[in-house]
């Protein structure tokens, strides 16, 4: 089962959720943008919300602006912290090398989706235990399937 928070809110559309069972709620444009190719862009989305203490948001981009028309979020997943009670803005993307983007009022530009989220409690130590992947870092597991030729 899904667990519901409610979340006050402030904004000229509340952010949708497409789908039962969807993760991220559509966040719209409240102003209209063009981006030339290339360009970025920070959209407001005239929503202001107040999570409650234990949670965060975060803006991710739509896969199908993404796919379609090469529009990300720069700074994917942007956090909105639950103290944070400003209006949510996107920066946007193109990463089309030809053609320009263009946003109206009411398009979907990102998702937002909330999560509980856990506080940590740093303790300073000399050494860190043993793990399996130790200090494999980026590209430490191959690219590869393994059994796959070169």
């Amino acid at each position: 089962m899904t667990e519901t928070v409610d979340i006050p809110i402030i904004a000229p559309d509340a952010p949708v959720y497409a789908h039962p069972g969807d993760a991220g709620a559509d966040l719209a444009a409240s102003e209209a943008v063009t981006l030339a190719p290339g360009a970025r862009a920070l959209v407001g989305t005239g929503v202001r919300i107040a999570l409650p203490e234990g949670y965060a948001a975060f803006v991710v981009p739509r896969s199908g602006l993404a796919a379609k028309h090469g529009i990300t979020v720069v700074n994917s997943p942007g956090t909105v912290d639950a103290g944070y009670r400003g209006e949510i803005k996107v920066t946007l993307l193109n990463t089309d090398s030809s053609t320009a983007f263009h946003v109206a009022v009411g398009d979907r530009i990102a998702q937002l989706i909330v999560m509980p989220v856990s506080r940590a409690h740093f303790i300073p130590v000399e050494t860190l235990p043993d793990s399996i992947r130790g200090e494999g870092g980026f590209g430490s597991t191959g690219y590869q399937k393994e059994g796959t030729p070169a």
